[in-house]
């Protein structure tokens, strides 16, 4: 309430000198070219011959004596603040008082002086600052050339995903000269994310900037060693070479190092991300951010002449020229299959078509993982960022499962199919068709038969002919074959006629056999043709 009181009692102060302003040039007014007395000035105007004089003698009214309240109840325990506070300019920058730890010392230990917490806050700050415990720090303006430094950086903003709040990590590299800057997110702050997204920049601004400046993330930095030197993670330090650009760190704890970047990323969420983007896919929220960002391109930052867009088309001459080909960002590893078909990369199990104990290499990217054999990708699965988790695909498992059909029904990979949507009611109806018809057991193989047949046609095309199997009540893998082969063929279109012509003089004519019947008149009497 002090603070509200404080601040009313400025602005009305504020007010009353203005109008004392007006008055004043109402007076002076009215002397020069009015009744020209100060008698008569201040019987027209009601104010003192005083004010008069006052006004004439000058334009501006002279400021208010400001009168110095004493401070009773606080006298008493400034002797003990100082002490406090002289002490506190030897301790540790993290363990010294706060206003309100000195006033809670009052009351326990000075029980007779009764000030409130409010008083010691506003006298203790200021003593603060004439002891220079606390220390406003200057920040000095800088220019830059074009092309010569971007800054990078992630925050975190949320985003509805199929309907569901999931925290997005969003990448912003901002460029110092035009003020342009590159947005997109992910569900992880990964270093193959960090470094696809590297691409996606150097794409959208047309080429590679000369320095980019960093925090100390674990995707680039390794180690912090002394000053600005540090140990950087093998893979940034390759791509960095293939792109050819500088990399510098900040100060740890000092953002303000960045601040172009760090003003960037709040500017862009409250005025791109409010209300919470609402997207179908994280395709689809990147290419919502993209369009912002081609949005912003026409804003004037500052007091600077040229709008964004420009800046950029004129920096564009000044930067590196993109590289050829991308950087292989994916990161790579051997794993074995083991006995559940899966391989394990870094803290979780990708399901695989192979064999156990086959050696295969797994590309990790950013929202992917891809297992390669022999030359060959063989399974991609949507990468998981949980821990000692089973990524599965039934898929994998129709070979093994053709020995073993009793273990289809109560399998992960059928329920991970079934949360995925992948499997339709329509296969449940003809899987239990065909365990009336056969039994449980071979209805089942016959089952995985079919699955089989999604391998080799495809899925949707398998849900389409089961679907059509079940409205004729057809309950066999073979006829489920024919109407995915009779599909993938297509329907025959009939003959077209033919105006025959000329050709009619080679007709013949059509073959009886009238003269094969003198042979069953042998046959009548001796039963042997001769």
């Amino acid at each position: 309430m002090d603070l509200v009181s404080g601040l009313l009692a400025r602005e009305e102060a504020r007010l009353d000198r203005r109008a004392k302003v007006e008055l004043f040039e109402q007076i002076r007014r009215e002397y020069d070219h009015g009744v020209r007395t100060i008698k008569g000035v201040a019987r027209k105007l009601g104010v003192r011959r005083r004010m008069v004089r006052e006004a004439l003698g000058d334009a501006v009214p002279r400021a208010r004596k400001i009168n110095t309240r004493g401070k009773p109840r606080l006298e008493p325990a400034k002797a003990f603040i100082e002490a406090i506070l002289r002490a506190d300019e030897n301790a540790p920058r993290k363990q010294r008082h706060t206003a309100h730890r000195i006033w809670s010392r009052i009351r326990e230990e000075l029980p007779q002086i009764k000030v409130a917490e409010s008083s010691i806050r506003r006298y203790v700050r200021e003593r603060k600052i004439q002891l220079r415990l606390i220390q406003h720090e200057t920040f000095i303006p800088q220019s830059y050339s074009w092309g010569a430094e971007a800054q990078v950086d992630w925050y975190e903003a949320f985003s509805d995903i199929c309907g569901e709040r999931v925290k997005a990590y969003v990448f912003c590299m901002r460029s110092m000269a035009s003020g342009g800057a590159f947005h997109c997110s992910f569900p992880h702050a990964s270093q193959q994310a960090f470094l696809e997204a590297h691409e996606r920049a150097f794409a959208y601004f047309g080429g590679v900037f000369g320095v980019c400046r960093y925090d100390n993330l674990k995707s680039a930095v390794k180690k912090i060693l002394r000053g600005h030197q540090r140990e950087e993670t093998m893979r940034f330090i390759a791509f960095r070479s293939h792109w050819g650009f500088r990399s510098e760190f900040c100060t740890p704890g000092e953002g303000h190092e960045k601040g172009g970047v760090e003003e960037e990323g709040g500017y862009f969420r409250r005025n791109h991300m409010v209300p919470v983007p609402n997207h179908a896919s994280w395709e689809a929220l990147n290419i919502y951010l993209l369009e912002e960002c081609r949005k912003d391109e026409q804003r004037l930052i500052g007091e600077r002449k040229q709008t964004v867009g420009a800046g950029m088309n004129l920096e564009r001459e000044h930067l590196r020229v993109l590289a050829e080909e991308g950087f292989d960002l994916a990161a790579v590893h051997f794993p074995h299959v083991n006995s559940s078909g899966c391989a394990k990369v870094l803290t979780n199990f990708y399901s695989v078509p192979l064999p156990v104990g086959a050696e295969v290499q797994a590309k990790v990217h950013s929202a992917y993982v891809e297992i390669w054999y022999q030359g060959e990708c063989v399974a991609r699965h949507e990468r998981c960022f949980s821990r000692q988790q089973k990524i599965l695909n039934l898929e994998h498992y129709l070979d093994a499962l053709a020995k073993k059909p009793g273990a289809l029904a109560g399998s992960t990979p059928l329920e991970q199919w079934r949360a995925q949507g992948r499997w339709p009611a329509s296969f449940d109806r003809f899987w239990e068709a065909l365990k009336q018809r056969r039994g449980k057991q071979d209805g089942t193989r016959a089952m995985i038969d079919a699955l089989l047949l999604g391998r080799q046609y495809g899925y949707p095309p398998l849900k389409a002919a089961v679907e059509k199997a079940l409205d004729l009540s057809c309950f066999d893998v073979e006829a489920l074959r024919l109407l995915l082969t009779a599909e993938r063929d297509g329907k025959r279109n009939p003959g077209e006629t033919v105006e025959i012509g000329a050709l009619r003089s080679y007709d013949r004519p059509q073959p009886t056999t009238e003269n094969y019947d003198q042979l069953l008149e042998n046959y009548r009497g001796t039963g042997v043709i001769q």
